[in-house]
């Protein structure tokens, strides 16, 4: 199975929302979700930010990704799979700094306290230069977010490109994609309020996979 859809969007810009909306139009889609989901492919992903990619090891069972760990290699998977779309999340980067700072850079989020199963991948992803490294500074954090959207416009042609907000609904997404629009609103999933409440449980793993059953149940009743 080869990717058709490449996310470039970074996380916290959403990408939970995309998945949704991806696998509601028939697209397997890998997120991070799917890493807590399927603990096998930790080494795996360790591996890709210690320089040793598997790639087709990796994406085996999906034709679309987005979100992290995925969006770090945008580069790489788009040299990979040169037939795939890319679609660029965005949202006003001063919204975003303060998403990242309640949810994944909380201090009991999953990046500065990795639950044990995964700690192996997040050590990996946080000790490479894939992710900023000033992550509490909002200076430093918008100029990244600003940087990481030049590159993408920058090395990705225009013709393969979505610069994408979810707020806009089903109808960009499906005409760049060349597939129908549904009649069902637009999903809207992992808000600021959802994942501060999941690290609040204390047990990230646990509500993480729980989510992710409920989501597959709620897009199930939707196809």
């Amino acid at each position: 199975m080869a990717l058709k859809i490449i996310g470039s969007g970074l996380g916290r810009t959403g990408t939970a929302s995309l998945k949704a909306a991806l696998e509601q139009l028939g697209f397997r889609c890998h997120h991070m979700i799917e890493v807590f989901m399927h603990m096998e492919t930790i080494p795996l992903w360790a591996a890709a930010f210690q320089g040793r990619p598997d790639w087709p090891a990796i994406y085996k069972d999906y034709t679309a990704t987005v979100d992290y760990p995925g969006a770090a290699f945008w580069r790489e998977l788009a040299q990979e799979y040169p037939d795939a779309k890319v679609l660029h999340t965005l949202r006003d980067p001063d919204e975003w700094f303060e998403s990242t700072q309640a949810t994944i850079f909380a201090p009991r989020g999953p990046t500065e306290n990795p639950p044990e199963p995964i700690r192996p991948m997040f050590d990996a992803m946080m000790a490479s230069s894939r992710m900023p490294q000033n992550r509490h500074d909002r200076a430093s954090m918008v100029a990244y977010f600003k940087k990481h959207n030049d590159e993408v416009v920058r090395e990705i042609p225009a013709k393969r490109l979505l610069f994408y907000n979810v707020a806009e609904g089903w109808e960009p997404l499906c005409e760049f994609l060349g597939v129908p629009a549904p009649a069902t609103p637009f999903p809207r999933v992992n808000t600021r309020d959802e994942f501060r409440s999941r690290i609040a449980s204390g047990d990230v793993v646990k509500a993480t996979r729980e989510e992710v059953e409920a989501f597959a149940n709620a897009t199930a009743k939707e196809s």
